[in-house]
């Protein structure tokens, strides 16, 4: 195969003119293993202790300090091995097997627990670019080549200093770490900003769902009713899973309702064939379909409205409200309350796989307003999603320009110096 102008290929692929081909160990003034066996009799509360790192805590490029560990100062001392420094490298080695960060300064003089530690020399070596390289699909098809085990998989020290990677001049390193950098630092605040977002609306609907607090225009007691009352209950049927894309007419499965839909329908994941629908059930304008199995029972009985106008099917283990005289995208918000959910699961049967029929949902007690009320507390929340719809689609692009600027910059394709 003919070879790019510029490039030369190696045991890793094609690299450019200029860069070089390094072993971990020949980088490394330290590859070692974080503290391997049990250190949970070590564990102390509060600040009195020393930061202890697992592999649940790293995530690409970055630390996920919910639930971080402290030890005791006695068991840190006994264990100066995987004493972390700032700039060190940390490497997931078993389970999710590849994910590296480095140690920012704030964590230096903690300690860490069965994670690979890469010391650089950082007078010739990047920390930044290493990490990226290891998150790439590259650096991460190149892991996955020495991880060990059958069962549990896992990556031994050993096998990562003999691992070849591509080594542009250092200058070129910090270049290319920054402008990824610079992406992931963008990431970071869409993130921060969606969370802000959803816990807006979430405070929105514990308003607004409520009474607690009314738009304006709005007065007048809201009334209690058993959602048996509100309209007629309806089974879907069919639909297996092999079905699912038989066909080109939109169709709800239930275990899309749990992992696909919030609230109300916005987009179809299964196409059913015209043969398969006749077996379904047909929906209807302002349906209000739920789950009708589940794992647990906290989650049983989630609720999403069908709100568009167009021919789509529900599949077997739904069950189908059809209101006569509300707005469904209200009823959409509301049956899936922290409140209405704890009636739930009150009515949920079996453990292993749980049930909710028509019958125990049709004694759910809601408070509602009047329809027109009811419709602008659905357009008010409704206009929140389709913000955090859009920020969701601007947080996936910039993903995705990420992992195209990854595969053109890790590989020498793009220079920028």
């Amino acid at each position: 195969m003919e070879v790019k102008a510029g490039f030369r290929q190696t045991e890793v692929g094609l690299i450019p003119e200029g860069w070089d081909l390094r072993t971990m160990d020949s980088l490394t003034s330290l590859m070692t293993n974080g503290f391997v066996g049990t250190a949970t009799s070590a564990y102390v509360e509060g600040d009195d202790g020393v930061l202890y790192v697992q592999g649940y805590n790293i995530q690409e490029n970055g630390f996920n300090f919910h639930g971080i560990k402290r030890v005791s100062r006695a068991f840190h001392a006994r264990n100066q091995k995987s004493c972390l420094r700032s700039g060190d490298l940390l490497t997931i080695q078993t389970g999710d097997i590849g994910v590296t960060a480095v140690v920012p300064p704030g964590l230096a003089g903690a300690n860490c627990h069965a994670l690979v530690i890469s010391r650089l020399d950082k007078r010739v070596s990047e920390p930044q670019y290493f990490c990226q390289y290891f998150n790439s699909e590259r650096g991460r098809a190149q892991l996955k080549e020495i991880e060990t085990g059958s069962t549990m998989k896992h990556l031994n020290v050993g096998d990562m200093k003999r691992l070849l990677l591509p080594f542009p001049p250092v200058e070129e390193q910090r270049a290319i770490a920054t402008a990824l950098s610079d992406v992931d630092a963008l990431l970071a605040k869409l993130d921060a900003f969606i969370a802000k977002k959803r816990d807006l609306k979430q405070a929105t609907m514990q308003q607004l769902l409520t009474g607690q607090t009314r738009l304006p225009g709005f007065s007048g007691e809201w009334e209690v009713k058993r959602l048996g009352d509100l309209g007629r209950f309806l089974k879907g049927s069919g639909v297996r899973k092999d079905e699912s894309r038989s066909g080109d007419l939109p169709c709800v499965r239930y275990g899309e309702i749990y992992t696909q839909h919030d609230d109300y329908i916005k987009e179809f994941h299964s196409w059913i064939s015209p043969a398969v629908a006749s077996t379904a059930l047909r929906l209807k304008t302002g349906d209000l379909c739920f789950a009708g199995s589940g794992e647990t029972k906290e989650e049983i009985g989630k609720c999403v409205a069908f709100v568009e106008d167009v021919e789509a099917y529900a599949g077997g283990d739904i069950v189908v409200l059809r209101p006569d005289s509300s707005s469904s995208l209200f009823l959409g918000y509301l049956l899936n309350t922290k409140r209405v959910n704890a009636q739930k699961a009150s009515k949920g049967q079996g453990d292993a796989v749980v049930h909710i029929s028509a019958t125990a949902l049709s004694t759910l007690q809601i408070s509602r307003p009047k329809l027109e009320e009811q419709a602008a507390i659905a357009s008010v929340l409704a206009d929140m999603d389709t913000e955090l719809t859009a920020l969701e689609a601007r947080r996936d692009k910039t993903r995705a320009l990420k992992l195209g600027m990854m595969q053109e910059l890790l590989t020498g394709k793009i220079r920028l110096l």
